[in-house]
């Protein structure tokens, strides 16, 4: 394991760094921010109340399968009796056959009550509602992890910037110490006619960028650290700082598990094939449920001299079978579009395989090339901080001219943003590959 620790590269100790020091200001790990917005963040939080969703919706469906209770009541009062046509040799034996007679059947007041119980013994639908809500269940708790893996990917890449943007800092704190010792030289030197007053200016113009770059610098990072704290859930006035010293080590090798994507897209296949199945069997296969009823019926009439209200029991038991014959050509149609999507599922999941794997070999090639990079860097920061310093010494004894002095300084202010910008895309490499082969 390699640990690239930017300060030790200073010369000056950086006055950012006494700050961060004395301040009461909490440092955290990246794994302390990742666990903290597994509790905190509202859109995890969002996540687990959709899963707990899910287990009462899959619930829901297989009550489908408890028996059914009804108690029904009605009561009807008629104004006017239905009529029947009743053959007329009912009335009169001598009367001709075809002939009809109209009557009046019931009595005004009519009150039944009962109970209805229904039980489903066997239906194909019901049957594939309940294993869609499982598979809708396991699609749940992958988007879930999909929104913690998208959380902890933007958490860990901020928490990156803010490293990178600390180290910014240090180094700047660091150059523009040794610019205002250089300047504080030179005035010397100007008060004793030893040096030009453009001398000066050049060296206060230099002063200034780097105090204006520095404000920009610290600004970026409070913008980083206010996005770290609403990603991780946390009040926005509470101290936060991270880690100052950043690791970059070579050694890490993933095992390359099924993308949070590609575990998605298989689990959209199965949802495709069972609603696929569940239509093919609601077109050949029959609904049965037991049927029973239980009550009572009451007839009543209201006009004298023979008032009455009696109630009279009912009940029956059965099975009622239900099967599609015909019902038009929908159901055919939904059954090719359901294949037609089962297809491009397929097509979809092999694309992902493919751009996945292409992806991974990117990452390594990318994690590797700025590895080396990092190793190359720190050289060339070593050589630049000696360069510089020798060149000051020299321009002290009168051997180095200000301009050699000023080169010196922005060839180590390259070689810093050089190693800076190598390690942020080493960083950056290294958390995409735990992305892509599911190791976040």
């Amino acid at each position: 394991m390699k640990l690239v620790n930017i300060h030790k590269l200073t010369i000056v100790l950086p006055l950012s760094l006494l700050l961060w020091t004395t301040s009461n200001a909490q440092q955290w790990t990246l794994q302390q921010c990742l666990d903290t917005a597994q509790v905190n963040n509202k859109n995890l939080q969002i996540g687990l109340n959709n899963e707990i969703l899910s287990q009462d919706k899959q619930k829901e469906v297989q009550a489908n399968l408890l028996p059914k209770l009804t108690a029904n009541a009605d009561y009807k009062y008629f104004t006017n009796l239905p009529y029947q046509l009743m053959p007329l040799s009912t009335f009169d034996p001598t009367a001709p056959e075809g002939k009809f007679k109209e009557t009046q059947f019931g009595v005004p007041h009519n009150i039944s009550a009962n109970l209805q119980l229904a039980i489903p013994l066997y239906n194909p639908q019901i049957y594939g509602g309940i294993k869609k809500s499982k598979i809708a269940m396991e699609m749940t708790t992958l988007q879930y992890e999909k929104s913690k893996e998208q959380i902890y990917f933007e958490i860990s890449n901020l928490y990156y910037n803010a490293q990178i943007l600390k180290a910014q800092l240090d180094f700047l704190e660091s150059n523009l110490a040794n610019a205002n010792r250089l300047l504080s030289n030179l005035k010397l030197l100007n008060d004793q006619l030893l040096a030009t007053g453009t001398d000066v200016g050049k060296v206060e113009l230099q002063v200034a960028q780097l105090s204006t770059k520095n404000t920009t610098i610290q600004s970026k990072l409070e913008q980083v650290l206010r996005a770290m704290k609403f990603a991780i859930g946390i009040p926005t006035e509470r101290a936060f700082e991270v880690e100052t010293s950043i690791v970059a080590t070579n050694q890490n090798e993933y095992t390359a598990l099924p993308s949070l994507d590609y575990r998605l897209i298989t689990i959209q296949n199965k949802l495709l094939s069972s609603e696929l199945k569940t239509l093919n069997n609601s077109r050949y296969l029959p609904s049965v449920n037991l049927m029973g009823s239980y009550g009572t019926s009451g007839f009543g009439y209201d006009k004298k001299p023979n008032t009455f209200l009696n109630f009279y029991p009912i009940g029956f038991a059965g099975l009622q079978v239900s099967y599609p014959i015909f019902n038009g050509t929908a159901t055919l149609h939904r059954v090719h579009q359901k294949k037609i999507e089962l297809q491009n599922n397929e097509l979809k999941s092999s694309l992902v395989d493919d751009q996945n794997t292409m992806q991974i070999a990117n990452a390594n090639a990318q994690r590797n090339t700025s590895y080396q990079a990092i190793e190359t860097s720190n050289q060339q920061i070593q050589l630049a901080q000696k360069i510089y310093s020798n060149t000051l010494l020299q321009q002290e004894q009168g051997v180095a001219s200000l301009t050699d002095v000023l080169l010196a300084d922005n060839a180590l202010r390259e070689a810093q943003q050089t190693n800076l910008s190598v390690i942020i895309d080493y960083l950056k490499a290294d958390l995409e590959l735990k992305k892509l082969t599911g190791n976040l």
